[in-house]
């Protein structure tokens, strides 16, 4: 395991944290696509169901039981504890858009006509396309919380390191996986977008005179034409 890898399960545990963290700090859910959270834990449910029969090191385990068990706490905290700030009105990708044609890619396209396999195969997929939901919240909303293009960004920098973690094991192993590899490299454009925007369209720390107070707030980001 090189150090692409570790760093970028690093950024993509450090994401789930800030996430995590916003939401119990605040107490508050506002502006956080429930959906793609769902699709997320998803992804960790389908692609972790070896945790039962392949024992690889204490790392992966540990690893992958945290990713499990962040998802789940962050989707039980949008739909339950905080639900009343969950913002519905805005989330409303349809999920169906990305789950039927992932599940037919899935059986489609898979290196063994498994049960286990075409399920690491559908989370692969789906992956590739689950914060989609996220960004279409922000372009419907026209904002975004400084807080959720941080978790925005180390989910970026997670799957730009795993790129690198690849071209490092082509190098040094002459391993190649087409199906992670190319719906990484999908994945990662979704965030080139993303920061596309932010960087040519955003107009960053928007402030604004709290009411009342007099002072200024820096606790979000303005997209115009996103």
């Amino acid at each position: 395991m090189n150090v692409f890898r570790i760093l970028g399960d690093l950024s993509h545990l450090l994401a789930m944290i800030l996430l995590l963290g916003k939401i119990w700090r605040s107490k508050c859910c506002a502006g956080i696509s429930g959906k793609s959270q769902i699709l997320f834990a998803l992804v960790f449910t389908t692609r972790y169901l070896d945790l039962f029969t392949n024992f690889i090191s204490i790392y992966n385990t540990v690893m992958k039981v945290v990713f499990l068990l962040c998802a789940y706490v962050t989707v039980y905290m949008i739909y339950g504890t905080f639900r009343k700030t969950f913002d519905s009105e805005n989330d409303t990708f349809r999920l169906e858009f990305l789950l039927v044609p992932v599940i037919g890619l899935s059986f489609l396209e898979n290196y063994s006509f498994t049960p286990l396999e075409i399920l690491w195969t559908f989370s692969i997929y789906l992956e590739s396309v689950a914060i989609l939901p996220q960004l279409f919240m922000i372009s419907k909303t026209g904002e975004a919380e400084t807080i959720t293009t941080h978790y925005l960004f180390f989910l970026g920098l997670y799957r730009a390191l795993y790129l690198a973690n690849w071209i490092r094991r082509y190098q040094t192993e002459n391993f190649y996986d087409q199906i992670a590899v190319v719906s990484g490299v999908v994945q990662t454009i979704f965030y080139c977008d993303f920061f596309y925007l932010y960087v040519t369209k955003g107009r960053c720390w928007e402030s604004r005179v709290v009411a009342g107070t007099g002072l200024r707030s820096y606790s979000s980001i303005q997209f115009e034409g996103i």
